[in-house]
């Protein structure tokens, strides 16, 4: 088995190189590339050329534009790499007769409701972030080529920046911190989205009729306030000196952005789950490892 993995560095991507690695040969590439091959999605052509001369049998896309508020006002370079590039990717996949991994968001949902959304659910984006991930996805839906699209949402990682850090280094300096409590969903680590890829991908192999949509997200529900106590009692657990006295709750409104963000982010796992055989593990337990590893390292 051949694989072409895309976004090499980025948090999921990774992972992905350590759960990957067993299954074949692996072409990771990030957007430098390396011998000839493109990893920049915003060079379509450059993409399709690097596949025809690869020829995997499975392409793995874990690279997107995922700053969410530039995206407001960045909508090109949006659209290239969340929405054209997916679909060149998927475009080539059909010719060369390969299976497309592409990565999604709870963005693409508008946040109402209590429930947890599921795959049939209607799309309804609130922000140019959102929109340019499902203009994504239905792309890759109308290619024809075999494909696992896997939403997923508030991802974290040993490797790179996430809102857990970013807490923790503000608690190091400030004594007051303010959250939003009013936003719901579930962290879910970047080593857990890619060992669930590499066992979903194994199995879609050799079933085509795994093809689709599926809701990848660790299991439970949390707000960024509830995160952020969780972060700072754990951190002060494992030693780590912090001047933060209090978390302050607060809503959304108390602190707009440039994009809208949706209060509900919740995301069903129920298809995924029953599909692959897997159990998804609560939210806390792959923060702690994060946590763990940033502290100790």
């Amino acid at each position: 088995m051949k694989i072409l993995l895309l976004g090499k560095n980025g948090q999921v991507g990774w992972e992905l190189q350590r759960s990957l690695a067993p299954l074949g040969e692996l072409i990771a590439l990030d957007r430098a590339g390396k011998d000839g091959l493109c990893g920049d999605l915003t060079d379509l052509e450059g993409l399709r050329r690097t596949i025809s001369i690869v020829k995997p049998n499975i392409i793995i896309n874990a690279a997107a534009y995922t700053a969410v508020d530039n995206a407001e006002n960045d909508k090109v370079n949006t659209n290239i790499v969340n929405a054209q590039a997916p679909r060149v990717l998927a475009e080539e996949a059909l010719k060369v007769g390969a299976w497309l991994v592409h990565y999604s968001t709870d963005y693409v949902f508008d946040g109402s409701g209590n429930n947890a959304w599921k795959e049939k659910d209607e799309p309804n984006p609130l922000n140019e972030y959102g929109r340019s991930k499902l203009e994504g996805e239905r792309a890759i839906e109308n290619s024809g080529c075999k494909y696992l699209i896997f939403r997923t949402s508030w991802v974290f990682g040993s490797r790179g920046k996430n809102f857990a850090k970013t807490m923790l280094q503000l608690a190091s300096s400030r004594q007051v911190l303010s959250v939003i409590n009013d936003q719901i969903g579930a962290p879910t680590s970047a080593a857990l989205i890619a060992d669930c890829t590499a066992h979903a991908v194994r199995q879609a192999f050799s079933n085509p009729n795994l093809s689709g949509i599926y809701h990848l997200v660790a299991s439970g529900q949390t707000t960024w306030y509830e995160y952020t106590k969780f972060i700072i009692n754990q951190a002060q657990a494992l030693g780590k000196d912090l001047v933060t006295v209090e978390i302050k709750p607060i809503t959304t409104a108390e602190y707009p952005t440039p994009a809208v963000r949706p209060h509900n982010s919740r995301l069903n796992t129920t298809k995924f789950c029953n599909s692959f055989g897997l159990f998804l593990p609560e939210w806390q337990q792959g923060v702690s490892r994060m946590l763990y590893d940033t502290i100790n390292n």
